[in-house]
């Protein structure tokens, strides 16, 4: 049996999210997209164990930014892969980027999203079968 490959989306611009799930499908991942930082924390506190990497833009609907919403989720599970995309906040990636992490600087072609998660998670270390 093969452990679906739940990928979290956090954009809240409908084309570039819509873009995003369109590649990561067509790359073999099973896409979740949300548009705000609460609601992908909601997601992530409760079922963090089911998804395989985090994808989130910087300025988000709400309160939180991408980069909080990615502390957030290496506090649940420190090997969760995380790809920022972004059109002005390149320079903080630095200082507020969590480690191990990939900046996609918008626009970019669909197939970079799609590399760059793979390659994340070909770097990360095996997950254990949940029952």
């Amino acid at each position: 049996m093969q452990i679906p490959l739940l990928v979290l989306v956090v954009e809240d611009d409908f084309s570039i999210k819509e873009l995003a799930v369109e590649a990561l499908s067509e790359g073999g991942f099973e896409p979740q997209a949300v548009a705000s930082g609460e609601e992908a924390l909601a997601l992530l506190q409760r079922d963090h164990h089911q998804y395989r990497a985090l994808i989130t833009d910087i300025h988000l609907q709400g309160e939180l930014t991408g980069w909080d919403v990615a502390r957030r989720a290496r506090e649940l599970n420190l090997d969760m892969p995380v790809v920022y995309m972004t059109g002005d906040s390149a320079d903080q990636w630095p200082s507020q980027g969590v480690p191990t992490s990939i900046l996609l600087t918008k626009p970019f072609a669909p197939v970079q999203l799609v590399t760059a998660v793979s390659n994340l998670l070909n770097a990360a270390p095996p997950t254990a079968p949940t029952e």
